[in-house]
């Protein structure tokens, strides 16, 4: 019975911090210096793909799955969000 309480509480806890980093990623949408980013094969920070009503600024591709993605390389562009859909550049 003592197990299954903590794996409750535990549960609990590890629900409640995950939920503002999603918060902050959409609820942020706009502000791309703050929203989480990745290194390319280039050495270069580039931002992970985003949901938005719009097309943001400096987005090089929008995804099958209506994220915008900021990839500086065709290959692996919107790998995990079903594809691209639309280039830009």
């Amino acid at each position: 019975m003592l197990a299954a309480a903590r794996i409750a509480v535990l549960a609990t806890v590890l629900a409640l911090s995950w939920q503002p980093a999603m918060a902050k990623r959409v609820a942020g949408a706009s502000n791309l210096v703050t929203e989480d980013s990745y290194v390319n094969h280039d050495g270069v920070r580039v931002h992970k793909p985003i949901h938005a009503k719009s097309k943001p600024t400096n987005a090089t591709a929008r995804c099958r799955d209506g994220s915008y993605s900021f990839s500086t390389h065709h290959r692996g562009t919107c790998s995990g969000h079903r594809g691209v859909a639309e280039w830009y550049r």
